[in-house]
């Protein structure tokens, strides 16, 4: 297997359209990074042409790879799946509707190759610019408070969909994650800070997308996750 130095994964839930910009975008952004790239879509039970679209781009580009699931996985499971099958020393992942400025690429793969071992933006730090609907916003800044009261993370936004790993660092972490969706963000991080690895938090420059596939039932699953992460970590671990 030939080695590149960085895996971006876009992970996918029938998002064509968004996938049309987002592509050549990543393209365009890790071309001028200068390093080895590849790019995997984690593609989870499309039904809208997702899957067709990426499948035109891999023809096109043979650093762009589909790993495509018949049946919807969730985020968590998606993102294992593309590690086992990645090959960059840093893997990292965003959202596909390019919510947070893919300006920042450059940022937080530089957070790595400064001596991180995980890196992830932040929505929620003095000098991060977002926009986005008040509820969402109250969600956010409650559901954040609770991570740092009940898991002790010392971070401001666990959420953010814009995150990088030393590769051989996250395949050690994984082993330890047992969320298979939306938590499973939460998770690595809260696990990473307990393992004493060094996690860079950086400000973002944030738009909230046209569309979201985070619902009531994923919001109060997570709030549920974090009691029950709490209790793996304090409860059984004694």
């Amino acid at each position: 297997m030939n080695r590149v130095s960085v895996t971006a994964v876009l992970p996918v839930f029938n998002d064509v359209e968004a996938l049309k910009t987002a592509i050549p975008k990543s393209i365009e952004t890790l071309e001028a990074y200068g390093k080895s790239f590849e790019l995997i879509i984690a593609e989870d039970g499309s039904t809208d042409g997702s899957r067709e679209c990426v499948e035109e781009w891999e023809k096109k580009d043979p650093r762009v790879r589909l790993l495509h699931s018949d049946e919807r996985q969730g985020r968590g499971r998606a993102l294992n799946r593309a590690l086992a099958e990645s090959r960059g020393e840093i893997f990292c992942y965003y959202d596909v509707d390019l919510a947070t400025d893919i300006s920042h690429l450059a940022e937080l793969l530089d957070h790595i190759e400064d001596g991180a071992d995980v890196a992830t933006g932040s929505r929620l730090m003095k000098d991060s610019s977002i926009v986005r609907s008040g509820d969402r916003e109250i969600a956010s800044r409650g559901y954040n408070f609770l991570v740092r009261l009940f898991l002790g993370s010392k971070l401001n936004d666990h959420q953010c969909g814009f995150k990088a790993y030393r590769s051989a660092v996250l395949l050690e972490l994984v082993q330890k994650i047992q969320a298979p969706h939306w938590f499973w963000d939460t998770e690595s991080l809260v696990l990473a800070q307990k393992a004493g690895l060094r996690v860079d938090e950086f400000p973002v420059i944030w738009r909230q997308g046209p569309g979201t596939t985070v619902r009531f039932k994923d919001v109060s699953n997570m709030g549920k996750d974090i009691l029950k992460m709490w209790w793996r970590l304090h409860v059984e671990k004694s």
